[in-house]
């Protein structure tokens, strides 16, 4: 049978992106082929996340949401049109970021990947004694939650003394819950009530008063002229702070309920979520809460050994989710592991697995960093997946910097040269020969090594940790040395993250920069967040004898047509709402009578337009001059000043954050995983700014998988041997060089593959 002749269907292989200029993309055009894994590589700020998510995902979830109705799409989030001239052959994109997942109570490991409804499918239909439908094994569903703790597996008690001085009335302050001042309206309430006597000692009051201060339901009351609804102090509490997610509390509430609120396993069903009847019902001699709890390696093998032919196909689905949880490198993770606590690298590779088992095909995924979090053993496995959704005819789009992942490309777009004004172009496309060949930096780094020290530095005294055993640990003691850059390494799930941040935050002198987000508004920048503002604010007042106040964008000087912030926002009724640069300000954020106030001749929209590069030339002077000197050091010398905190990538926010740390002077720096979002070239930086901060008389404690930190460490703590279960021990404490002369890890032999130990010579 001979080919027939070739159908315009198949010419649409590549998708045209012409003319991209968003963000800092320099009016670039590319093609990219389809059905093939193409990886993005360049420095951060190079514009590797502004053409794959910016312009092609984005244009793609927006065109989709173009073919609804507008009634639907004004319930829809509102997406402008990418800054491009054009973009052909899209598919629909489906985006598995970083975003760590819900922090609902409500949300787990289980519930995320759809593996705990086919658990309580299985239930339903085999379990002894028959309890009932599927719904009767939800912790989400009346039918099956535990009425106690209605689902969630622990109560809340919240204590009191933190609410209340009781050697104080409530017209001198006895109530201490932030934003509860004397004269605030929450307290007026009570003070005016009726209920209590305002001016009476809370000690001396009578079981009564004192009921009724902290438990009186939700009652009617007028107070003055006003009617409203009085509630007791706990009872507001509770409604107020419990149920909202505890990360976007900002940090002085947060502290407050991690002080006031404490969380008790439920008596009733011991944690298990369910009602007795749910957790009667047994399948191979187990509950569904102990399947649940099970390790997923562990409950993969026992669901593989239930046979039972009318469940047969079922039985198939779980245990293909199953394992493909253990190959994706969660194995070590439960069902019931709330999703919230998923570390950003766990979410994504969750959410991975729920594409893996879909029928979709010619599909655009695309992926941020899929090695964040993994060891370079796990590597190997999200190389086979990644390959595994290409081989099912689908274009897999990935912004990468490990050279791991380069390697199994089909084809690689290196933006560049350098960040931000200085990046934006394609400085490579082509195949992985073609990038090594090609001189480019990161064709010239994709095979350069960090050695081993010459000379590690003697520690000073050690932080010693006892008896660790959170999550898997198994009663670790380890000594942590003073003095010296300490890695701490292992697989991912092994227990570093348990280890370390289960024990060093809250010690004294210890500053721990970790990988959770920043919060902020569209009008929080890097200016306001690290303090720059303020020196430069006072520069400005000084120079021309006017108020500081003025040169803020969210106080007096700020332009009232945008609210300072720029843009305008448009609300077009059922139609998505459109931003537009502010006619008035121009963009520029500030009243024109601010904007004739210079500085060394620029107004203050022309200072916060300018670099962190730029601007150290600029401010000279301290204190404005040493924050700008440890952005720069943390990497981030292309930063805009007055960019949106918003559009920062998650290595740049955890960068920000080591800039503000390393002022506070602490003795102690916890970081992990720094080298996220780093370009190989910009690792040697990281491990100079490491080496500085040690020989400034820190200690730094690193939890990381790059094996250039390893290498380059004066000790390493290696945990161990697997993940899980099989984690949770020190397998190996030295410096590196002993680990790979003498260890037998897996950090150990993939160290000792990195350094080339035959040929290896020591750094001088």
């Amino acid at each position: 049978m001979t080919a027939g002749p070739r159908s315009a269907a198949d010419s649409h292989d590549v998708i045209q992106v012409r003319g991209a200029r968003e963000n800092n993309l320099a009016d670039i055009s590319l093609d990219i082929p389809k059905r093939r894994l193409t990886v993005f590589t360049g420095v951060s700020g190079s514009g590797k996340s502004s053409l794959v998510f910016g312009t092609i995902a984005a244009e793609s979830q927006r065109l989709i949401n173009e073919t609804y109705t507008a009634f639907i799409q004004s319930f829809m989030p509102s997406q402008g049109r990418p800054d491009v001239d054009a973009l052909h052959n899209l598919s629909a994109a489906i985006i598995v970021d970083q975003e760590r997942m819900g922090a609902n109570s409500r949300s787990t490991v289980g519930t995320a990947t759809d593996a705990h409804t086919m658990l309580r499918i299985l239930f339903s239909r085999l379990g002894t004694p028959h309890v009932g439908s599927s719904l009767a094994f939800s912790f989400n569903s009346p039918e099956g939650m535990c009425p106690d703790c209605e689902g969630l597996g622990r109560v809340s008690a919240i204590d009191v003394d933190q609410l209340v001085d009781v050697d104080l009335s409530l017209n001198e302050g006895a109530i201490t819950v932030p934003g509860f001042t004397v004269d605030a309206w929450y307290v007026q309430g009570f003070t005016q009530s009726g209920f209590v006597d305002p001016d009476v000692k809370l000690r001396d009051y009578t079981p009564e008063q004192w009921e009724a201060l902290l438990h009186k339901p939700a009652t009617k009351v007028k107070i003055g002229k006003m009617n409203t609804t009085y509630e007791g102090l706990v009872v507001k509490v509770q409604r107020l702070f419990l149920g909202k997610d505890r990360e976007s509390m900002q940090p002085h509430i947060r502290a407050f309920v991690d002080r006031a609120v404490a969380f008790a396993e439920c008596t009733a069903c011991e944690g298990a979520r369910l009602n007795p009847a749910a957790l009667s019902c047994k399948v191979g001699g187990r509950t569904i809460a102990e399947c649940s709890a099970m390790q997923i390696s562990d409950l993969a093998e026992f669901v593989r050994d239930i046979e039972e032919p009318s469940a047969a196909p079922l039985l198939a689905t779980l245990c293909a989710t199953l394992d493909s949880l253990v190959e994706i490198g969660l194995g070590y993770l439960s069902l019931n592991r709330e999703s919230g606590t998923l570390s950003g690298g766990e979410a994504q590779r969750v959410k991975m697995v729920r594409h893996l088992g879909s029928s979709l095909t010619d599909v655009t995924y695309v992926f941020d960093e899929p090695t964040v979090g993994l060891h370079p053993h796990d590597i190997q496995r999200m190389n086979n997946l990644l390959v595994l959704l290409r081989d099912k005819g689908n274009t897999v789009l990935v912004v990468e910097h490990k050279p791991e992942v380069i390697e199994i490309a089909d084809h690689v777009v290196d933006l560049g040269p350098g960040a931000g004004p200085s990046g934006g172009h394609v400085c490579f496309a082509g195949d992985v020969p073609g990038l090594r060949a090609s001189g480019t930096l990161t064709g010239r780094h994709l095979g350069h090594r960090a050695r081993l020290r010459d000379k590690v530095r003697s520690p000073q005294g050690q932080l010693s940790i006892k008896g660790a055993n959170r999550h898997n640990l198994k009663d670790v003691d380890v000594d942590i040395p003073l003095g010296v850059l300490t890695v701490v390494t292992g697989v991912a799930g092994s227990g570093k993250s348990s280890l370390i941040h289960g024990s060093l935050p809250g010690r004294d002198g210890v500053s721990v920069v970790d990988q959770s987000p920043i919060r902020g508004s569209r009008r929080s920048n890097p200016a306001t967040y690290t303090g720059l503002l303020d020196p430069i604010r006072t520069a400005f007042a000084k120079a021309n004898g006017v108020k500081a106040a003025l040169f803020s964008a969210n106080s007096e000087g700020a332009c009232p047509n945008c609210k300072g912030i720029g843009l305008v926002y448009t609300d077009l009724a059922m139609m998505a709402g459109v931003a537009s640069v502010c006619e008035e300000c121009e963009g520029k954020r500030f009243t024109p009578e601010v904007l004739t106030h210079k500085l060394h001749g620029k107004d203050i929209s022309e200072v916060l337009a300018m670099s962190v590069t730029e601007a150290r030339d600029f401010f000279t002077a301290r204190p404005a001059r040493a924050i700008l000197d440890r952005l720069a050091d943390v990497g981030l010398g292309y930063l805009g000043l007055g960019q949106p905190l918003t559009t920062l990538s998650g290595g740049e926010r955890q960068r920000v954050k080591l800039a503000i740390r390393m002022a506070e002077k602490a003795t102690t720096y916890v970081l992990d995983e720094p080298t996220t979002g780093l370009h190989l070239a910009d690792v040697d930086q990281l491990l100079a700014l490491l080496d500085r901060l040690v020989d400034d008389g820190n200690t730094v404690v690193v939890i990381e998988h790059h094996q250039a930190v390893m290498a380059h460490a004066d000790w390493l703590i290696d945990l161990g041997p697997g993940a899980g279960q099989d984690g949770g021990r020190v397998v190996f404490t030295g410096t590196p060089a002993d680990l790979v002369a003498h260890g037998d890890s897996l950090t150990a032999r993939h160290l000792r593959t990195y350094v080339g130990f035959l040929t290896m010579a020591p750094a001088r």
